[in-house]
C-alpha cells in the first residue's frame, strides 16, 4: 500500500484497503465522500492527495471508469484551488494518464480535461508544453499517430519537433507522398511563429527519411549545402521538401515589411514552386502560405479571401477559436533580422 500523508491518512486508510480487497465500488464512493468534504472545507491539498492516490490504485486494478471519475474530480479541485501547473501537479496527471490505458475513451477524457486545466493555469494558452509532449510521446508509442500529431505541434518544444519528424517518417512508410508529411510538420510550426520547431522538424525529417530511403538524396549534391554558419540545406529529389527547407530559412530572415529583398524572396519562392503544381498549389496550402506571408513579411492577404480550412484546423488544434463573425486581427512578427537570402533549389 502506498505511503499516505498525515492529513489524508484517515481517509486513505479507509479507502485503499477496499481496493486491495476487491471492493472498488465502495472505495470509489468513499473517496468521493471524503474528497468532497475536504474540498468544501477548503482543505484542497488533502482532497487532492485522497483523489490522486485513490484514482491511482483503482486504475492499477483495471477500474478505468472509477479511476477516470476520480481524476476528473481531482481536476475540479485543481480548479477550485487555482492549482498552478508545475512538476508535481503535472506529474499526478501523467501518472494517471499512463495507468488509464488505451482502451475505450477514458484516457482521452483525462487528456482533454488535463490540457484544458493547464491552458487556464499555465503559461501557454494552448496547454502546458511538457504535458502536450508527454501525451504526444504516449500516443506515438501506441501507434496513434493522428492523435499524437496535434500534441507535438502544440507543445512546440525541440524534442516534440524531433519526435514528430520521426513519427511522420514512420507514418509515411505506410503510404502517401513524403512531401505532404513534411508540410504537415513545417507549416503549422511556421504558422505558430515557431521557427526553431519548424527548423528542427524539417532537418530531422529529412535526415531520417534519407536514412531509410537513400535515393531521396539528390545526385546533384550529395552533401548538405551550407547557407550560414548554423544553417544548411540538403538537396533532395522531392521538391516539396526542398521548398520546406527554403521556406524555413526565408522566414528565419524575415523582418516584416522593412526588408523588401526578403519579402520578394518569399514571393518568388512560393510562386516558383506553386507554378509546378502539386500539393503546394492546392487551395489549403496556398491559404497557409498566405498566412505565413502576413505573419512574417507583413504581406496583406488578398481581398475577398475565401475560408481557410487548414488555418481553421491548425487554430483549433493549437487552442485558438474557430474563425467566424468577422475577420480576425492580422498577426505579424519579426523572428530575426534579415540576412542574405538562400540559394534556390528545384
Amino acid at each position: 500500500m502506498p505511503a499516505v500523508s498525515s492529513s489524508s491518512s484517515r481517509a486513505l486508510n479507509a479507502i485503499l484497503p477496499l481496493v486491495a480487497s476487491g471492493q472498488p465500488y465502495e472505495a470509489h464512493q468513499k473517496a468521493r465522500t471524503f474528497a468532497s468534504r475536504y474540498s468544501k472545507s477548503g482543505q484542497y491539498d488533502t482532497a487532492i492527495d485522497v483523489l490522486f492516490q485513490s484514482a491511482r490504485e483503482l486504475l492499477k486494478v483495471g477500474q478505468q471508469g472509477s479511476g477516470t471519475d476520480l481524476t476528473q474530480f481531482l481536476l475540479e479541485v485543481y480548479e477550485s484551488k487555482g492549482e498552478a501547473v508545475n512538476d508535481e501537479s503535472r506529474g499526478r496527471l501523467t501518472q494517471l494518464i499512463a495507468l488509464t490505458g488505451s482502451s475505450g475513451s477514458w484516457r482521452k477524457t483525462i487528456i482533454d480535461r488535463s490540457i484544458s486545466w493547464s491552458a487556464r493555469h499555465g503559461d501557454c494558452p494552448a496547454g502546458d508544453q511538457d504535458l502536450h509532449h508527454y501525451v504526444g510521446e504516449l500516443l506515438y508509442k501506441d501507434g496513434a499517430f493522428d492523435a499524437a500529431e496535434p500534441h507535438f505541434l502544440a507543445s512546440g518544444k525541440r524534442d516534440s519537433a524531433r519526435s514528430l519528424a520521426n513519427m511522420m517518417v514512420e507514418w509515411s512508410a505506410a503510404g502517401g507522398a513524403l512531401g505532404i508529411f513534411g508540410l504537415r510538420g513545417t507549416l503549422p510550426y511556421l504558422q505558430n511563429g515557431n521557427i526553431v520547431g519548424a527548423r528542427t522538424f524539417i532537418s530531422q525529417f529529412i535526415a531520417q527519411s534519407i536514412s531509410s530511403r537513400p535515393g531521396l538524396l539528390s545526385p546533384l549534391q550529395t552533401s548538405p549545402l551550407p547557407v550560414t554558419s548554423t544553417s544548411e540545406i540538403t538537396h533532395t529529389t522531392e521538391p516539396v521538401l526542398n521548398f520546406c527547407q527554403l521556406a524555413v530559412l526565408t522566414c528565419q530572415r524575415a523582418n516584416g515589411e522593412k526588408n523588401k529583398v526578403i519579402r520578394e524572396s518569399w514571393v518568388r519562392l512560393c510562386g516558383t514552386y506553386q507554378a509546378k503544381g502539386g500539393v503546394l498549389a492546392t487551395k489549403e496550402v496556398r491559404m497557409a502560405l498566405q498566412e505565413i506571408a502576413t505573419l512574417y513579411f507583413a504581406i496583406p492577404p488578398p481581398r475577398a479571401q475565401p475560408d481557410n480550412p487548414l488555418g481553421a484546423m491548425i487554430s483549433s488544434m493549437l487552442g485558438g477559436g474557430m474563425p467566424g463573425g468577422g475577420a480576425p486581427p492580422r498577426r505579424m512578427l519579426s523572428p530575426a533580422v534579415s540576412r542574405p537570402s538562400a540559394p534556390g533549389l528545384d
